[in-house]
Protein backbone atom coordinates (compact mmCIF):
# COMPACT_ATOMS: atom_id res chain seq x y z
CA UNK A 1 0.00 0.00 0.00
CA UNK A 2 2.89 2.36 0.80
CA UNK A 3 4.44 1.84 -2.62
CA UNK A 4 1.19 1.64 -4.58
CA UNK A 5 -0.21 4.86 -3.13
CA UNK A 6 3.19 6.59 -2.97
CA UNK A 7 2.75 7.20 0.74
CA UNK A 8 5.21 9.68 2.22
CA UNK A 9 3.93 9.65 5.81
CA UNK A 10 2.55 6.72 7.84
CA UNK A 11 1.12 6.92 11.34
CA UNK A 12 1.21 3.71 13.39
CA UNK A 13 -1.71 4.38 15.74
CA UNK A 14 -1.35 2.22 18.85
CA UNK A 15 2.18 1.16 17.96
CA UNK A 16 2.97 -0.50 21.30
CA UNK A 17 6.42 -0.82 22.81
CA UNK A 18 7.90 -3.23 20.27
CA UNK A 19 7.12 -1.27 17.08
CA UNK A 20 6.41 -4.57 15.34
CA UNK A 21 4.85 -2.87 12.31
CA UNK A 22 7.95 -0.78 11.69
CA UNK A 23 10.15 -3.87 11.96
CA UNK A 24 8.05 -5.78 9.41
CA UNK A 25 7.48 -3.13 6.75
CA UNK A 26 9.56 -3.61 3.61
CA UNK A 27 8.42 -0.93 1.14
CA UNK A 28 10.56 0.05 -1.83
CA UNK A 29 10.12 3.75 -1.19
CA UNK A 30 11.21 5.87 1.74
CA UNK A 31 8.55 7.39 3.98
CA UNK A 32 8.17 9.05 7.35
CA UNK A 33 7.14 6.60 10.09
CA UNK A 34 5.33 8.18 13.05
CA UNK A 35 4.65 6.21 16.24
CA UNK A 36 1.71 6.93 18.52
CA UNK A 37 0.55 5.04 21.57
CA UNK A 38 -0.93 6.93 24.54
CA UNK A 39 -0.05 4.00 26.82
CA UNK A 40 3.67 4.14 26.00
CA UNK A 41 5.28 7.33 27.38
CA UNK A 42 7.94 7.64 24.66
CA UNK A 43 5.25 7.48 21.92
CA UNK A 44 2.48 9.44 23.65
CA UNK A 45 3.07 12.87 22.08
CA UNK A 46 0.02 13.97 20.08
CA UNK A 47 0.33 12.72 16.51
CA UNK A 48 -0.05 14.81 13.37
CA UNK A 49 -2.22 13.76 10.42
CA UNK A 50 -0.74 11.28 7.95
CA UNK A 51 -1.61 10.02 4.50
CA UNK A 52 -1.82 6.45 5.77
CA UNK A 53 -2.94 5.61 9.29
CA UNK A 54 -2.48 2.00 10.40
CA UNK A 55 -4.32 0.72 13.48
CA UNK A 56 -3.60 -2.97 14.00
CA UNK A 57 -5.34 -4.90 16.81
CA UNK A 58 -5.86 -1.76 18.87
CA UNK A 59 -9.54 -0.84 18.85
CA UNK A 60 -10.75 -3.92 20.71
CA UNK A 61 -8.57 -2.81 23.66
CA UNK A 62 -10.20 0.63 23.95
CA UNK A 63 -12.46 1.32 26.92
CA UNK A 64 -16.01 1.17 25.48
CA UNK A 65 -16.82 4.68 26.71
CA UNK A 66 -13.80 6.06 24.84
CA UNK A 67 -14.32 4.34 21.48
CA UNK A 68 -16.23 7.22 19.86
CA UNK A 69 -13.41 9.63 20.73
CA UNK A 70 -10.73 7.24 19.46
CA UNK A 71 -12.57 6.70 16.15
CA UNK A 72 -13.06 10.46 15.79
CA UNK A 73 -9.34 10.89 16.41
CA UNK A 74 -8.53 8.35 13.69
CA UNK A 75 -10.81 10.24 11.30
CA UNK A 76 -9.07 13.54 12.09
CA UNK A 77 -5.64 12.02 11.54
CA UNK A 78 -6.36 10.20 8.26
CA UNK A 79 -5.51 12.26 5.19
CA UNK A 80 -6.02 9.45 2.64
CA UNK A 81 -6.39 5.92 3.95
CA UNK A 82 -6.81 4.11 7.24
CA UNK A 83 -6.00 0.40 7.46
CA UNK A 84 -7.38 -1.23 10.61
CA UNK A 85 -7.65 -4.73 11.99
CA UNK A 86 -10.01 -5.70 14.78
CA UNK A 87 -10.07 -8.93 16.76
CA UNK A 88 -13.67 -9.77 17.59
CA UNK A 89 -13.23 -12.46 20.24
CA UNK A 90 -11.57 -12.70 23.64
CA UNK A 91 -7.86 -12.14 24.14
CA UNK A 92 -5.63 -14.73 25.71
CA UNK A 93 -4.82 -12.30 28.54
CA UNK A 94 -6.73 -10.53 31.27
CA UNK A 95 -6.16 -7.08 32.70
CA UNK A 96 -5.05 -6.72 36.33
CA UNK A 97 -8.69 -6.03 37.30
CA UNK A 98 -9.74 -9.39 35.83
CA UNK A 99 -11.42 -8.12 32.64
CA UNK A 100 -10.43 -9.65 29.34
CA UNK A 101 -7.85 -7.52 27.52
CA UNK A 102 -10.25 -7.25 24.57
CA UNK A 103 -12.66 -4.84 26.19
CA UNK A 104 -14.88 -4.70 23.10
CA UNK A 105 -15.83 -8.11 21.72
CA UNK A 106 -18.32 -7.39 18.98
CA UNK A 107 -18.83 -8.92 15.51
CA UNK A 108 -17.90 -7.14 12.30
CA UNK A 109 -21.55 -6.21 11.76
CA UNK A 110 -21.34 -4.09 14.92
CA UNK A 111 -18.01 -2.50 13.99
CA UNK A 112 -18.70 -1.60 10.35
CA UNK A 113 -21.21 1.20 11.09
CA UNK A 114 -18.67 2.65 13.55
CA UNK A 115 -16.26 2.99 10.63
CA UNK A 116 -18.72 3.99 7.90
CA UNK A 117 -20.00 6.87 10.04
CA UNK A 118 -16.52 8.38 9.63
CA UNK A 119 -14.95 6.86 6.51
CA UNK A 120 -15.83 5.32 3.16
CA UNK A 121 -15.35 1.57 3.24
CA UNK A 122 -12.94 0.60 0.48
CA UNK A 123 -12.26 -3.01 1.47
CA UNK A 124 -13.22 -5.64 4.02
CA UNK A 125 -11.62 -9.02 4.71
CA UNK A 126 -12.84 -11.43 7.37
CA UNK A 127 -10.11 -13.30 9.23
CA UNK A 128 -12.37 -16.10 10.44
CA UNK A 129 -12.53 -16.30 14.22
CA UNK A 130 -9.64 -13.81 14.38
CA UNK A 131 -11.75 -10.80 13.36
CA UNK A 132 -11.39 -8.67 10.24
CA UNK A 133 -9.42 -5.99 8.47
CA UNK A 134 -10.71 -2.90 6.70
CA UNK A 135 -9.37 -0.34 4.27
CA UNK A 136 -11.06 3.00 4.86
CA UNK A 137 -10.85 6.15 2.77
CA UNK A 138 -11.01 9.61 4.27
CA UNK A 139 -14.40 11.08 3.35
CA UNK A 140 -12.79 14.03 1.60
CA UNK A 141 -10.03 12.02 -0.10
CA UNK A 142 -11.48 12.43 -3.62
CA UNK A 143 -11.98 16.16 -3.14
CA UNK A 144 -8.35 16.41 -2.05
CA UNK A 145 -7.32 14.53 -5.19
CA UNK A 146 -9.40 16.91 -7.30
CA UNK A 147 -7.75 19.93 -5.73
CA UNK A 148 -4.32 18.45 -6.38
CA UNK A 149 -5.19 17.48 -9.96
CA UNK A 150 -6.98 20.75 -10.67
CA UNK A 151 -10.34 19.08 -11.43
CA UNK A 152 -13.74 19.04 -9.75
Amino acid sequence: MIDLMEIEHLLDYGCGRNLSLQKNLKPERQFRYQCYDPGVPEYSDPPVPAELVVCIDVLEHVEPGCLEDVLDHLEELTEKVCFATVHTGPAGKNLPDGRNAHLIQQPAEWWLPQFTDRFRLQGFHARGSQGFEVVLLANDYNSRLGAVNGSC
